[in-house]
């Protein structure tokens, strides 16, 4: 198995992780305000990581830390727009928008990078953003503010995938890890501060859910991917990433039993054959089937 398909398959771990904590967040924020969860969220996060992996802080450089505050910066600004565009557009509209990063990333990425993505990716890009619409959008197409501020959201999350994998590749990853998780928690917290009346929850309950959210959502989830973009593309992750809201659905079915409908199905289908057609080596597979011909015809 190649560094890229393991890397691949972590990330698709992540992105099926993300797809769980939908649940386990829309719990939480039935007893917290936003801003006041993801302070909670990602400060206790950021406090299990560094105990964990305290060898990996001891000798911070001046880099890791310039990267991580810029990489947390980038990842708390996607959570507040985001957070802000829900007010005004509906939950599956900004589920689309979210995901068109998928799109985003790429060309980023030609941009920044000067990476041009494989025309396998490319493809897979279009299935996937395909069924993203199938997915997430209903009858309802009319864009106002909130889609805006969603598709800024979605642009900066695109930055983020870019950015981890630009200078992951130059310092400790797991180090920056931690940092960026930290900033979106001290940076959640003053906005807490500033637009909430934040409080600590009570009940074992919804201190348990958020346990699960800050150790396997958010410290292992950005962990590994910080760790594991070394060995794969932005396009390659964004592409797994797009996967996020088909977990999410299959999670909400079996657990919140939410029915999916047709089109739901359907887009999940065309994101998963997304996913499969930007894995597959067609030069291998291309050259395979011409061997089977020659063969055949020897």
């Amino acid at each position: 198995m190649s560094k890229q398909l393991k890397a691949d398959l972590s990330l698709l771990a992540v992105t099926v992780i993300w797809g769980s904590s939908f649940v386990l967040s829309k719990n939480s924020l039935d007893h917290l305000s936003t801003y006041n969860f993801l302070a909670i969220r990602f400060l206790l996060a950021a406090l299990i990581s560094a105990i964990i992996f305290y060898k990996n802080l001891i000798n911070l450089d001046k880099d890791t830390i310039k990267y991580g505050i810029l990489i947390g910066a980038i990842l708390f600004t996607s959570y507040a727009f985001q957070t802000v565009g829900l007010n005004y557009t509906s939950a599956s509209k900004s589920g689309f928008i979210t995901g068109f990063s998928v799109v985003i990333v790429p060309i980023l990425s030609a941009f920044l990078l000067k990476v041009k993505p494989h025309k396998s990716a490319v493809i897979g890009v279009v299935f996937a953003i395909i069924g993203l619409g199938f997915l997430t959008l209903d009858s309802s197409l009319a864009l106002n503010i909130g889609d805006l501020y969603t598709l800024i959201s979605a642009l900066m999350f695109a930055l983020h995938i870019i950015t981890v994998g630009k200078y992951t590749v130059k310092v400790d990853s797991i180090a920056m890890a931690i940092i960026q998780i930290g900033v979106v928690g001290i940076l959640s917290l003053f906005f807490s501060f500033a637009t909430e009346k934040p409080i600590l929850p009570k009940g074992l309950e919804i201190w348990a859910t958020i346990f699960v959210l800050s150790v396997l959502c958010t410290s292992g989830a950005f962990i590994i991917q910080n760790v594991m973009q070394k060995f794969t593309s932005p396009t390659h992750t964004a592409l797994i990433y797009s996967g996020e809201p088909v977990f999410s659905a299959i999670f909400a079915y079996f657990v919140a039993g939410e029915l999916l409908t047709r089109r739901a199905i359907l887009g999940s289908i065309l994101i998963l054959i997304g996913m499969i057609v930007s894995e597959l080596d067609w030069k291998t597979v291309l050259s395979s089937k011409d061997n089977k011909k020659k063969l055949q015809s020897s």
